[in-house]
């Protein structure tokens, strides 16, 4: 088995997408990373997020758009539930479940980023 730091796109994945927006991208997730000292960073990576989308569409780029975005917004849900649940005891542990999460899919995003991957291949035309 030979390892290769370049993942090899078929058509599948679409047009390759302009090499500013995989900077875009890379920015984007150092933003997320950087939203645990500032949120406001955090918020910014979203905002980018919407606002570029359209440009990476059909591109291998578009799965992490997505995976950014829906990082952003179920880990909201997640730290809500967890403040509000705290006074019972059971949001510490939510809230740590889900900053682990987060880092998890921050490093994920990133290695695939650097490899020139998708986050996940879409076969399906749902969401």
């Amino acid at each position: 088995m030979s390892s290769s730091s370049s993942f090899r796109h078929d058509a599948d994945f679409g047009p390759e997408p302009d090499p500013s927006l995989i900077t875009l991208t890379k920015v984007i997730y150092l933003l997320q990373a950087l939203g645990y000292i500032t949120g406001l960073s955090y918020v910014i990576a979203l905002i980018l997020d919407y606002v570029k989308i359209d440009e990476v569409r059909g591109t291998w780029l578009e799965s992490h758009f997505r995976w950014q975005i829906r990082t952003f917004w179920f880990s909201l849900l997640w730290y809500v539930l967890g403040v509000v649940t705290y006074v019972v005891g059971v949001g510490a542990i939510i809230l740590v479940v889900v900053t682990f999460w987060v880092i998890y899919r921050i490093l994920k995003g990133w290695l695939n980023l650097i490899d020139n991957r998708p986050m996940y291949i879409d076969r399906g035309g749902a969401g």
